[in-house]
C-alpha cells in the first residue's frame, strides 16, 4: 500500500493559523487559476485519510470538495461527532496500521494521508512514501505546524521541485527505507 501527503505549508512550515483558519490559503493561487497538480495527483488516489480537526474544516467550506472519493475521517471518539457528508465518508478509528489493513482488505492500493496529527502518525509507524509540500509565499509567525513531535529523523530523497507564477514552490520527496 502506497500513503502520499499533498499539503500547503506558509514557508515558514505551518498548515494553518494557532486557531486552525487557512484563510490565507486560497488567496495566493486562486487568482492564477493554477490546481498544482492537485487534480492529476487525486486521479491515483483510492481513499483519502484525514484527522478529525482536517475534516471538521473541509465541512466549513460549503460544498464537500472530494465528490464521491472515499473519506476515512480518523477519530478516537464515539460521541458528538458531526454528521457525515456524503455516504463515501466514515469514521474510522485504531492505530495507523491497523486502518491501512482494513483499507487494503478492501483493495485500497494509494492513500492520501492529511491533517498534522494523521500526517504524524503516519509517518510515525512507517506508512508514508511520498511528500509533496507546496510552499505558499507567506509567513504566518505562529500557527499549527505541518508535523508534531516525532520519535525519530526521517530521512527524506528530493525527487522534484517545480515554481509557480502565483508564487508557490512545490518540492517532491520520498521517504527513504530506515
Amino acid at each position: 500500500m502506497k500513503a502520499s501527503v499533498f499539503i500547503a505549508t506558509s514557508v515558514d512550515g505551518f498548515i494553518a493559523r494557532e486557531n486552525g483558519a487557512i484563510d490565507w490559503l486560497p488567496a495566493a493561487g486562486a487568482a492564477a487559476g493554477e490546481d498544482y497538480g492537485y487534480v492529476a495527483f487525486m486521479e491515483t488516489v483510492d481513499v483519502l485519510v484525514m484527522g478529525r480537526h482536517t475534516f471538521e474544516t473541509a465541512l466549513t467550506f460549503g460544498e464537500w470538495p472530494y465528490g464521491k472519493r472515499s473519506v476515512v475521517v480518523l477519530t478516537s471518539r464515539t460521541t458528538g461527532l458531526p454528521a457525515l457528508p456524503a455516504e463515501t465518508v466514515e469514521y474510522m478509528s485504531g492505530p495507523p496500521r491497523e486502518i491501512v489493513a482494513r483499507l487494503a482488505a478492501r483493495g485500497a492500493q494509494h492513500l492520501y494521508v492529511d491533517g498534522g496529527n494523521a500526517i504524524t502518525r503516519f509517518l510515525e509507524a512507517g506508512l508514508i512514501q511520498r511528500f509533496i509540500i507546496t510552499r505558499v509565499p507567506i509567513l504566518l509567525g505562529r500557527g499549527i505546524p505541518l508535523l508534531g513531535p516525532n520519535g525519530c529523523d526521517v530521512v527524506l530523497r528530493h525527487v522534484e521541485t517545480r515554481t509557480y507564477p502565483s508564487g508557490f514552490v512545490q518540492s517532491e520527496y520520498v521517504v527513504n527505507a530506515p
